[in-house]
């Protein structure tokens, strides 16, 4: 045993956990939720359900003496065939805001992905137990940031001293951020390396993660949801999976920016909000989507994409980024001129051209580690620092 003390269990409630919109009780425990269920009742999108259970952001906060912590978890992990495997998911320690430990489950449940035909299957798996020993003695404040990349159900929470909730600090602002796998983590080796997270951290407020992989397409329930939100700051990323999907041509996708922003007004009328668009993607700069597996690198053993779009069907209101990005610098400039909270970032200023030559997309359209680290660096000077949107 790790403790001379006698393990206190203590049940995982809403009120231990910051960065979920929702807390679902599940047989085994609980499971938080990036989406309400209101939301979820709107979308069958078996990538959406994936997405939104993955807790990116979330984590468990509470103050205690212990010195030694248990946390039992039943994660639900993604096997693609023909690929690398995905790496376990990592779960990050904070004491006092600093990060002091690291560690993963094993088990659990697995969903293969086929990506060449689309089958999926489901396997069942037991849970695992993450521990964190030899914490330093006295009151502290602990937070335990849960994998961003695995569906995770809390099971039990011990500890060898009793725990409270962690008191919210009032001097931090709450910021409320959207986007798409980029902003949920992508390629990050932790919770707390992804970009939104060091951006938080750098800028001294609370974060809400609602970055959604494939799944920031402009829903009118992520608009509720975000609107219903308590939130100090608002951004809102959009373009990549509206393009890599091929979801919508020109012509809607300037009112559904306009619907979606009149939404998050309708909760939000003058909090500031940052509209950000898609950072520098070559593969869809000037090529419309779909994209789709490039099957020739997956008979290699490497995750990548590949664009099946023509650029000439631009012609005809098929998206680009490059059209993306206009539109919406267009739609934010017009609509400047009644919302003077409103600001407008251009993506290529957190990862541009010069970033693609030193740090690379890997599998062409997800940033790695060391891309998600100046990210966040950069969009804290920008949106935080002064004469930011958030500043």
């Amino acid at each position: 045993m790790p403790t001379e003390n006698p393990w206190i269990t203590t049940p995982v409630t809403a009120d231990l956990l910051r960065g979920a919109l929702e807390v679902e009780r599940t047989d085994h425990g609980v499971l938080p939720h990036r989406l309400p269920a209101t939301a979820r009742a709107q979308c069958a999108d078996a990538q959406l359900a994936m997405v939104e259970s993955q807790p990116s952001g979330v984590r468990l906060a509470f103050r205690t003496r212990a010195t030694a912590v248990e946390l039992d978890s039943l994660r639900t992990r993604r096997v693609y065939v023909g690929a690398p495997p995905v790496p376990d998911g990592v779960y990050d320690l904070l004491v006092d805001g600093r990060l002091t430990g690291q560690a993963s489950v094993t088990g659990g449940r697995t969903v293969t992905i086929d990506m060449t035909d689309g089958t999926v299957e489901h396997r069942t798996g037991e849970p695992g137990t993450v521990r964190f020993t030899d914490l330093p003695p006295g009151r502290k404040d602990i937070e335990i940031w849960l994998p961003h990349n695995e569906t995770t159900e809390l099971l039990a929470l011990r500890t060898d001293a009793p725990v409270e909730p962690a008191p919210a600090d009032p001097s931090r602002k709450v910021w409320l951020h959207h986007g798409s796998s980029i902003s949920h983590g992508s390629d990050a080796a932790s919770p707390t390396a992804i970009w939104p997270a060091l951006a938080a951290c750098l800028g001294g407020v609370e974060l809400v993660n609602l970055g959604l992989g494939g799944s920031a397409l402009l829903d009118p329930f992520t608009a509720r949801a975000i609107r219903d939100h308590p939130a100090d700051l608002i951004s809102v990323k959009v373009g990549i999976n509206l393009v890599n999907l091929d979801l919508m041509r020109l012509r809607a996708f300037g009112p559904a920016v306009h619907g979606f922003l009149d939404t998050v007004r309708e909760g939000h009328p003058t909090t500031p909000l940052l509209v950000v668009s898609p950072i520098l993607c070559p593969l869809h700069e000037e090529t419309p989507g779909p994209s789709a597996p490039d099957l020739d690198g997956l008979a290699e053993g490497r995750l990548g994409f590949v664009p099946l779009g023509d650029p000439a069907e631009v012609a005809a209101g098929k998206l680009t980024l490059r059209v993306v990005r206009a539109e919406l610098e267009r739609i934010v400039a017009q609509r400047t001129k009644e919302d003077s909270h409103l600001h407008y970032l251009d993506g290529r200023e957190l990862y541009g051209e010069a970033d693609a030559v030193e740090l690379p997309l890997p599998d062409g359209l997800h940033p790695s580690g060391d891309a998600h680290r100046r990210m966040g660096e950069r969009f804290a000077a920008l949106a935080f620092g002064e004469g930011g949107a958030f500043g």
